[in-house]
């Protein structure tokens, strides 16, 4: 018969964290965790949260914890899950921040913020769009984890531009965005709260000759009224009323 932690293990993906209060809803109590841990079948990395011992894990193994077994809205965003899905400017092979995003009521765990997974991790509290539309399943190694779509994820970086994201590299991305999906793009546009973000999504979108603009619903989509400064010295796009840096601008 199958020993209790051989079940364990069967049902814990390789690569990945897991999480006391999922052991205890597997029937592992927290003194048979202890006894597990003092015999090295499970290594702590913080406070409730452990590892296979020689198992290597990283912030993805995290995060799936964080998503599949503390069910918390936390997901993969911005440059980082372009980097995930291909979609990035230039591959980050070794990124040195990553990119979360969540409600403004949701924050990450404790044992997460404080292990070392070689990287700086910045999670964004937004809510210029809804947590649950446009998020994809990406897979790692033997798991999948939620990220944000590419028409997401370039909304998420337009939202963070121009202060913390450069609006020329949004711009090199939004070129090589030419597959995505005018029902999603559709429907994430008409949810969006942010003016900014659908101002410089659609100009940028054009710009780049895109064949899925002709295919949106212009009339559905709330761009609002007065015009909107992003850059000093920049040029004005009287369209969309909004005032962009000159190399954005084709004339």
């Amino acid at each position: 018969m199958e020993t209790k932690i051989n079940k364990i293990l069967r049902s814990w993906p390789s690569g990945t964290v897991a999480l006391s209060s999922w052991l205890e809803e597997m029937e592992v109590s927290r003194q048979l965790q202890q006894s597990y841990q003092s015999t090295d079948w499970i290594a702590s990395i913080g406070h409730g949260a452990f590892r296979r011992p020689g198992d290597a894990v990283d912030w993805l193994g995290g995060l799936y914890a964080i998503q599949k077994q503390a069910h918390l809205n936390i997901h993969v965003g911005g440059r980082t899950a372009l980097g995930l899905l291909g979609q990035a400017h230039y591959l980050e092979l070794n990124p040195q921040a990553i990119q979360l995003f969540s409600p403004r009521n949701v924050n990450l765990p404790t044992w997460f913020k404080n292990y070392d997974w070689g990287a700086k991790l910045q999670l964004r509290h937004t809510d210029f769009l809804p947590p649950h539309v446009g998020l994809v399943d990406v897979e790692s190694k033997l798991f999948t984890v939620r990220a944000s779509s590419a028409a997401r994820a370039i909304m998420e970086c337009l939202y963070l531009a121009p202060d913390t994201f450069d609006l020329m590299e949004a711009y090199q991305i939004m070129e090589g965005l030419d597959a995505l999906r005018p029902i999603i793009v559709q429907q994430l546009l008409e949810q969006c709260r942010s003016i900014k973000v659908k101002r410089l999504f659609l100009f940028m979108a054009e710009q780049a000759g895109h064949a899925w603009v002709r295919h949106l619903d212009r009339s559905q989509i709330e761009i609002g009224h007065g015009k909107r400064s992003l850059v000093p010295g920049g040029v004005y796009v009287p369209k969309y009323q909004i005032t962009v840096p000159r190399e954005l601008v084709k004339l």
